[in-house]
């Protein structure tokens, strides 16, 4: 069995398990939390896993796009997918914005104007009166999708959400496999070689940047909509580091990797402490009841392991142990 049938099998198991998960004990809200960051992650990793663009900023394209898709459906009154629509393409605008005033920078110099932007629209978030300011925008009603499917029942706006999900990865898989993908894949390899060969790499890092936004804006409007709510955490520098860590842990340049990461850091954030407690009753040691309070700590913990003993992240190591694996004996 090839390489590309594994994958495929792989790929459908993850959605075989994602459309039970209800029915199997999982709450939908979470699950649909988690989807909405994999989503982010993989978008990111289109922009610093395939194209080698490393931006500081990309939480301005999450929350961005999350009020956006929040003040459309609650204050307009648009429908859904009118929402999701606007907080995509809203996405996208501030991706051909930053990209346009940064793409030209290269290594940490690129990274540090995507950074100072993303501040640039937190500050801009945290004083206009229609983002709420430091209370957020609340209260965002799910509404009717095309004026006919009722979200307001978790199930259903599960597997919405995993449809739009799914659908976006796919995009995300297509594009990668494309020509386009890869000459995104010579740029981050070789860009002197790509420019050689008659390619505008100016060009092509700006088309994925916006591409990249642009799905980071869909994750952030389907996340308004799924929890009802955008607040200032969405659009912070800190998840902007937050959607690195999933990345690098999961496997940069991996399609797999980010969701995995982001399963591995939302879990934690989410149940750490549960397992705080659940430590504490068998060791007896009191300490770990507060672990829930250091989700950052352990957090710091993970990455440091991951850099140290996973350099190409969890599924990046993976794939390298079964390619030795497979690799014929002594080559």
């Amino acid at each position: 069995m090839n390489s590309k049938n594994t994958a495929t099998i792989g790929y459908g198991l993850l959605l075989l398990a994602l459309i039970a998960a209800p029915f199997l004990g999982a709450y939908p809200v979470f699950v649909m939390k988690l989807m909405c960051f994999a989503l982010f992650a993989s978008a990111f990793n289109l922009l610093l896993g395939y194209t080698g663009l490393l931006s500081f900023g990309h939480a301005a394209f999450l929350g961005g796009a999350a009020y956006v898709a929040g003040h459309a459906i609650k204050v307009w009154g648009l429908t859904p997918e009118v929402g999701l629509l606007l907080g995509t393409a809203g996405g996208a605008l501030l991706g051909l914005l930053f990209g346009w005033l940064a793409i030209r920078r290269q290594g940490i110099y690129f990274s540090m104007i995507t950074l100072a932007l993303a501040q640039m629209l937190f500050f801009a978030c945290l004083q206009a009166p229609f983002t709420g300011g430091e209370d957020g925008l609340q209260g965002v009603p799910r509404g009717k999708l095309f004026g006919l499917i009722d979200l307001q029942s978790d199930l259903v706006m599960y597997y919405v959400a995993l449809v739009i999900v799914a659908l976006a990865f796919l995009l995300i898989v297509r594009t990668i496999h494309s020509p386009f993908g890869q000459v995104l894949k010579g740029i981050k390899e070789n860009e002197p070689r790509a420019i050689s060969l008659g390619y505008d790499t100016h060009r092509f890092k700006l088309l994925a940047f916006v591409l990249s936004a642009a799905l980071a804006g869909l994750a952030g409007s389907l996340k308004t909509l799924v929890l009802g709510f955008a607040t200032l955490s969405d659009v912070h520098w800190t998840a902007s580091g937050q959607v690195i860590l999933m990345t690098l842990v999961g496997g940069m340049g991996t399609l797999v990797g980010p969701m995995l990461g982001a399963l591995i850091i939302i879990a934690l954030e989410n149940k750490i402490g549960d397992l705080g407690k659940a430590l504490a009753d068998v060791s007896g040691i009191a300490w770990f009841n507060g672990l829930g309070e250091s989700v950052s700590l352990v957090t710091g913990l993970i990455f440091i392991v991951c850099v140290l003993a996973f350099r190409r992240g969890l599924v990046g190591e993976a794939l390298a142990w079964w390619e030795r694996r497979q690799a014929p004996a002594g080559h």
